[in-house]
């Protein structure tokens, strides 16, 4: 099985039921195809770096998949068809980084941290 990293981007005005719609929805297109998902991570809305669609911002939602490579090729066919979406990327990796929430707030980050060194 490979590790994957992937990271879709919805518009800007998607409320927070829309959010979970697209998370499940996703989920279940990778358990349909004999993927298993890890971890989900909602990183919140967060600045663009440039417009897409005519939008400033877009909230982030980020999974980290143990899957096959056709797992990626369904998400992606049904990613690009989804007026909902403005981007996603996938990640091939060798190994998850489930400790650290790099969009955490600033104090929980620091704590996470001070557990990692010591």
């Amino acid at each position: 099985m490979n590790l994957y990293e992937h990271t879709i981007i919805a518009r800007q005005d998607a409320s927070p039921a829309e959010l979970k719609q697209l998370t499940e929805k996703y989920s279940k297109i990778v358990e349909k195809n004999e993927g298993k998902i890890v971890k989900t991570e909602n990183w919140g809305l967060l600045n663009l770096s440039y417009l897409i669609k005519k939008n400033r911002k877009g909230s982030y939602i980020h999974f980290k998949i143990k899957g096959s490579g056709k797992v990626i090729e369904q998400l992606e066919k049904n990613e690009s068809i989804d007026k909902k979406l403005l981007r996603h990327l996938t990640v091939k990796v060798k190994d998850f980084d489930l400790e650290t929430n790099y969009f955490s707030k600033k104090e929980d980050f620091e704590k996470t941290q001070k557990k990692v060194k010591n």
